[in-house]
């Protein structure tokens, strides 16, 4: 009798978003390829690109784990400069090492700058206008509402962290209070409640 004939192969997903099979680990094809991510993602960023890279990186592309995303954030946030720019050198660099870096650079601030440039020209033309100043008094809301959203999905790894639920989530509360409610400086509530997570993680973590 023939053979049953073989089932037709599934799509290669790889070659449309970068993600490698299950077999592999997922990274971007070349340091074009991850210029052309962060160039796309930069330009959805209306209002902070955080939320978009957070999708992008971690539910779309699949080249972070959102443990993975969240370590990166971290250090990302206590370098010196915009977050998420060095997010985006953090990201490079852990692809391609320091071209990987300046290509994701390049994608995160080339083209959005040109973009910048041309609003605030138009903008300048109708900046009198109050129907205009409301509708960026409603954009700040939606993105408002976009980065909550995310800090909720990103909170979701505290349960995964080596120390217990309660005492990371007093930490983040601290952290939340000291700066939205008090208005601490960053630096000081980072030096303190980030050195104290890193201390108490460090002698978890310790054999």
């Amino acid at each position: 009798m023939p053979a049953d004939p073989l089932p037709p192969a599934a799509p290669d997903l790889s070659t449309a978003t970068g993600v490698a099979p299950a077999d592999g680990p997922a990274r971007p094809r070349s340091r074009t390829h991850l210029f052309v991510a962060f160039t796309l993602l930069a330009l959805q960023g209306f209002g902070g690109v955080l939320p978009v890279v957070q999708r992008e990186m971690v539910e779309r592309r699949r080249w972070m784990t959102q443990e993975e995303f969240v370590e990166e954030w971290a250090v990302a946030q206590t370098m010196p400069g915009p977050n998420v720019v060095n997010l985006s050198l953090v990201i490079g660099n852990r692809c391609f090492g320091l071209t990987g870096a300046l290509a994701a650079l390049a994608g995160m601030l080339l083209v959005p700058s040109l973009v910048v440039l041309a609003l605030a020209t138009v903008y300048a033309l109708f900046a009198a206008d109050p129907r205009v100043a409301g509708a960026l008094r409603g954009m700040a809301a939606v993105a408002a509402g976009m980065i909550v959203a995310t800090g909720v999905k990103l909170a979701a790894t505290l349960r995964r962290h080596p120390l217990p639920l309660p005492l990371t989530a007093t930490l983040a509360l601290l952290a939340i209070g000291a700066l939205a409610v008090l208005r601490l400086p960053m630096l000081p509530v980072l030096l303190v409640l980030g050195g104290t997570g890193c201390v108490l993680t460090y002698r978890r973590l310790k054999p």
